[in-house]
């Protein structure tokens, strides 16, 4: 219940799903957060439920003013940052490398990869302020392992995953700690979407994916943002540069 008390975070794409999830276990843990995302409705919904321990601030994270303001909104409401939770994130376009346009191409890599730099970049400056701090990078089994799919959302979240081991590297110095979370399929709206772009029935095809986890189900929000509070916390102090893998066996294979 008091893992995270006297912390403050930042939750990028937080209205919904995975971040949704990050924000409601983390002020169960005695965390304030700050709820990043365009989503205004369902973030300023997500605020009135967790009450006044948090706060939501509207930013897109491919624009860089718009981050910067966010981390200083943050800062002004609660203090100090101590935790930051890059999720924001989409899936693109599903089609094979040749079909892509330029276009739909760097539209991932502006939220998925640009994102992160963007809210790491703005989050050490209050890191080092504060004496330390936490950088929880979400990428996938795909930061991982490939498939024949989506190809700038596997690219996206390989950079991901190396951004986070470069700036571990980076702020290890300054007692601030950067990992990378892989989760396999977690049945969050964007999963839901992935499969419905695929045709055909629904509910079969979320069968098929279930299956190639050795477990043989789909993951849930709050198995990844129970991985999030325990990085983000005292009990994660000599974890950096690490990949926290919460797949259900996917990547076993």
């Amino acid at each position: 219940m008091n893992r995270l008390n006297g912390k403050v975070a930042l939750v990028t794409g937080g209205a919904l799903g995975i971040g949704t999830a990050c924000a409601r276990r983390m002020v169960e843990s005695g965390a304030r957060v700050a709820i990043v995302d365009v989503l205004d409705e369902a973030g300023q919904a997500l605020q009135q439920q967790l009450g006044e321990r948090t706060c939501y601030l509207h930013a897109d994270v491919s624009v860089e003013a718009e981050v910067e303001q966010a981390v200083k909104d943050t800062v002004a409401r609660f203090g100090h940052l101590d935790v930051l939770v890059n999720n924001a994130g989409i899936s693109g376009a599903n089609k094979p490398t040749h079909e892509l346009t330029e276009a739909e191409w760097d539209r991932v890599q502006a939220i998925n990869v640009k994102g992160v730099f963007f809210c790491t970049k703005h989050a050490i400056g209050p890191m080092r302020a504060a004496g330390g701090g936490s950088i929880i990078n979400l990428s996938s089994i795909y930061g991982l392992v490939g498939a024949p799919d989506v190809p700038p959302y596997h690219a996206s979240k390989g950079a991901v995953r190396l951004m986070a081991k470069t700036d571990a590297l980076l702020y290890a110095a300054d007692r601030i700690r950067v990992n990378s979370i892989h989760p396999g399929f977690i049945w969050t709206p964007m999963v839901e979407h992935h499969l419905a772009s695929l045709g055909g029935d629904a509910a079969a095809h979320r069968h098929e994916v279930a299956s190639l986890h050795p477990l043989g189900h789909l993951g849930d929000a709050d198995d990844i943002a129970w991985g999030v509070v325990y990085l983000a916390s005292d009990e994660a102090k000599f974890v950096t540069g690490s990949e926290l893998v919460i797949d259900g066996g996917y990547s076993c294979r």
